[in-house]
């Protein structure tokens, strides 16, 4: 975790070095705010979605932390990109143009600077929720009860009915659903009803998960692996959204 945290430090020096040159040339310190949430976000995405441990690919909990932190970085930032572009320096700073006088732009860039140890501090809090071993809620009580199942040698060649198992047949995938929905959360507003495209994440992720690469080629193993006694469940048992199992299926 150092080595990504030295990373963000890193790249957060240079992301406000730049931003140093462009606000000075553009006349409007506006622009360090700017710099520092979009580079915020980009640092912070990129350090939750690097590969823990030997996995190859970031897990899908590292995906969900990192476009909760993107989806942050890129509301604030085009804000006040719009309001740096289109109106007159932020008062703050118009304050401090007048105290500092001629210092100024040397001490602006002190102030940039000191932000990337900012963003190294929130970087640690995004690595932590990013690689917390625990899945999410849901997610985690389901696999769990699985766990315990499995554990129990009486169980042997049974299929786990019980707990969130007697209520989906793959509670785990409703549950990695149910995280998607993050996304038209950060996204609706009232006034703009396009941000209701933001449900094309989690709609897009139930067919993949019910009718795609999920349900379907799981289904198929299990019915070769346990025979009749799947077929069974899964005629008690809903397959994916959940509902009280049927006592006396046909």
């Amino acid at each position: 975790m150092t080595p990504l945290l030295i990373a963000v430090l890193a790249l957060m020096l240079a992301v406000m070095s730049v931003g140093w040159v462009v606000q000075r040339r553009a006349g409007n310190a506006g622009w360090i705010d700017v710099f520092w949430t979009f580079g915020t976000g980009a640092a912070c995405a990129c350090a939750a979605l690097v590969p823990v441990g030997d996995f190859g690919l970031p897990s899908p909990r590292q995906m969900l932390v990192a476009a909760l932190v993107a989806a942050w970085s890129l509301r604030l930032g085009v804000y006040i990109a719009r309001r740096v572009t289109g109106g007159a320096e932020d008062v703050r700073y118009r304050v401090l143009r007048r105290e500092w006088g001629e210092a100024f732009q040397f001490r602006a860039l002190g102030l940039m600077l000191i932000q990337a140890p900012v963003t190294a501090l929130l970087a640690l809090a995004v690595l932590q929720a990013a690689r917390n071993p625990a899945p999410v809620l849901g997610e985690g009580v389901a696999d769990d009860q699985m766990r315990r199942f499995k554990a129990d040698p009486g169980n042997h060649g049974h299929v786990c009915d019980t707990g969130l198992w007697a209520w989906s047949r793959h509670p785990n995938y409703l549950f990695e659903l149910v995280g998607w929905f993050a996304y038209p959360a950060i996204a609706f507003r009232p006034s703009n009803p396009w941000s209701l495209l933001a449900l094309i994440a989690p709609v897009m992720m139930f067919l993949v998960l019910r009718f795609g690469t999920g349900v379907p080629p799981l289904e198929a193993a299990m019915v070769e692996s346990k025979g009749d006694a799947y077929r069974r469940y899964q005629a008690r048992v809903s397959p994916f959204l959940p509902r009280p199992p049927k006592s006396n299926p046909l």
